[in-house]
């Protein structure tokens, strides 16, 4: 089984179009920049088919923020949090104790796509019309990379799509067949950045 993994993985990371898919990640041995297993499961089991990701993302501590950077679904202990970007969604998996939690955002149900470089973390922030995911990602994420995995997203949007079923909130609002303009609901004072500045640059709270 683990055989079967190691060699289907070694054949995805060959079809990405760019180096931050690799097999040791796919495959569940070790995180990006980590020698430890990112998750319970290795994360190209997460996968539907014939899926493959385009771009692989990673953090260690930050997890993924849903609807301010502060509200964050963490990885436990030497877990990590493993972000694939495919065809038709940006899938995030992060390392639990147990079963690993899963946050899937089809590409459809994004509204807006942001990056932003910071001095010890960078993110990926994709909005939907009724709430934000901010994906960190690793200091060492190069900026191509992470500029890249953005624009991939956005060519993936759609202008008018449908709406989704689940019971998720990434959806796409529609009144009279047109998308309906994403509400910002955050509240400024919780979602304050407080950024500290080094040398003119921001720099961003995280430690991984």
């Amino acid at each position: 089984m683990i055989e079967d993994v190691t060699e289907r993985a070694e054949t995805v990371a060959e079809m990405a179009p760019g180096s931050s898919v690799t097999t040791a990640v796919l495959a569940g041995h070790e995180s990006r920049f980590s020698e430890s297993p990112p998750l319970n499961n290795p994360p190209l089991t997460y996968l539907d088919g014939a899926e493959a990701p385009a771009y692989l993302l990673t953090n260690g501590k930050r997890g993924i923020g849903r609807g301010t950077k502060r509200k964050t679904d963490s990885p436990v202990g030497d877990r990590r949090t493993v972000i694939l970007i495919t065809g038709r969604r940006t899938l995030c998996l992060i390392g639990k104790d147990e079963d690993d939690d899963i946050i899937e955002i089809p590409h459809e149900a994004v509204a807006d796509v942001t990056t932003k470089s910071g001095f010890r973390a960078h993110r990926l922030a994709l909005r939907t019309p009724r709430k934000m995911y901010h994906c960190w990602v690793h200091r060492k994420t190069d900026k191509t990379t992470l500029n890249a995995a953005a624009e991939f997203i956005e060519n993936h949007q759609q202008d008018s799509p449908d709406a989704i079923d689940g019971d998720d909130t990434a959806n796409r609002v529609m009144y009279r067949g047109r998308p309906v303009a994403p509400q910002d609901t955050t509240n400024e004072d919780e979602d304050s950045d407080q950024t500290t500045y080094y040398r003119g640059q921001p720099i961003d709270d995280d430690s991984d």
